[in-house]
């Protein structure tokens, strides 16, 4: 689909004699591809996916326009987690999820299903009192039936298994904390692996295990936040070796990448994100970027030429390390008013829907590929 920009010149000609400045009527430059347009070309071996976030009830709204023109690729934000799907005991609800597959096939785009044990679950499972056993069964309810009413679906290709598993900033297990209003992780509660030297919660074990028996046919990933701080990769790499040693399937990693401007800057960012890529190809996992922003925050707003090239950066050190595997970026949502942190203006699309120069950054630079 084909679609114009328009470019109003800002700067104003002399007056005219009644003294009122006029304005030239607006050019318009040639027209361009929209993004999945680009990556349909120059990545026909499929291998490259491109795509975005978007919440439910902006399906019908510009978001929702924007996001069926630019991508082919759709992560239905929270609408397939526990805290949409199981809200509350013995009540189940797929109507937005439901919605989304249909979305997405009259589309033709393709869906992650950004489910996980996670520390997003329904509150009422966050409750202190809950025990092992007892979390236990909530984990194997929610995911039995999510795999049972998704498995098969032709157009959900991946979906997240475990997510934010690892407290980024200690390395540590990421487990519950005291009421249900914080940000925290209750499944820990049911145990951990004493018999292997990682240690790791027996939840994630137990998540795989009915994913990959109720889902085969859907591709399984585990999802790490934070700005790729080292001693949480390392811990990752060594949590998929562990899951394999037990027979169980891993496709791939995901890294949540809610990143500050100049994160390219820093020394060994960029290297250290190139070689996990590699790393995961090597040993035949997908990698994919699952929630990509850009932080314009305190005395970087408005920094958005500086912002595209820290998104630039990114996206390039993934495209550039495709070749031996599938690569998948998700930009986080279109617009910073659709996403929980509006005033750090970190997407490709400005609140009146105009694209940013990050987004004109990101398309010359997948015409670059060609």
């Amino acid at each position: 689909m084909k679609y114009l920009f328009f470019i109003v010149l800002c700067s104003l000609i002399s007056c005219n004699s009644s003294g009122t400045d006029l304005i030239p009527e607006p050019e318009i430059e040639e027209t361009e591809q929209t993004i999945r347009e680009i990556v349909a070309e120059v990545f026909p071996e499929g291998n490259v996916f491109i795509g975005s976030a978007c919440h439910h009830n902006l399906m019908e709204t510009k978001s929702g326009e924007i996001l069926k023109r630019e991508f082919s690729y759709v992560t239905p934000a929270n609408d397939f987690k526990q805290s949409y799907i199981h809200p509350e005991p013995g009540k189940y609800q797929y109507e937005k999820s439901d919605d989304w597959v249909q979305f997405c096939k009259t589309n033709t785009q393709v869906i992650r299903m950004h489910a996980p044990i996670s520390p997003q679950c329904s509150p009422w499972v966050r409750e202190d009192s809950r025990t092992a056993e007892e979390l236990e069964l909530m984990l194997q309810e929610y995911m039995t039936a999510l795999c049972n009413k998704y498995k098969g679906t032709s157009n959900i290709l991946w979906l997240d298994v475990v997510n934010e598993t690892i407290d980024k900033t200690t390395g540590d297990w990421f487990g519950p904390k005291p009421g249900t209003d914080k940000w925290e992780n209750p499944w820990p509660k049911i145990g951990f692996d004493e018999s292997h030297p990682l240690k790791p919660p027996l939840y994630i074990k137990q998540a795989f295990e009915i994913a990959n028996e109720l889902a085969p046919d859907i591709k399984q990933i585990i999802n790490q936040h934070g700005a790729l701080e080292k001693s949480s990769w390392d811990k990752m790499k060594a949590l998929v070796l562990y899951l394999r040693e037990n027979n169980l399937r891993v496709d791939g990693l995901g890294w949540q990448a809610h990143i500050d401007l100049g994160w390219e800057k820093i020394p060994g960012n960029i290297e250290y994100l190139a070689e996990i890529i590699q790393w995961c190809h090597a040993n035949k996992l997908e990698f994919h970027i699952t929630e990509f922003n850009v932080w314009l925050k305190d005395d970087n707003k408005g920094k958005v030429n500086e912002q595209a090239a820290t998104f630039k950066a990114v996206t390039k050190t993934v495209l550039d390390n495709r070749s031996n595997g599938v690569v998948g970026i998700n930009y986080w949502h279109i617009r910073a008013n659709d996403t929980a942190n509006k005033d750090r203006d970190g997407c490709l699309f400005n609140d009146n829907y105009e694209a940013k120069p990050a987004y004109f950054e990101i398309v010359e630079l997948l015409k670059s590929y060609k």
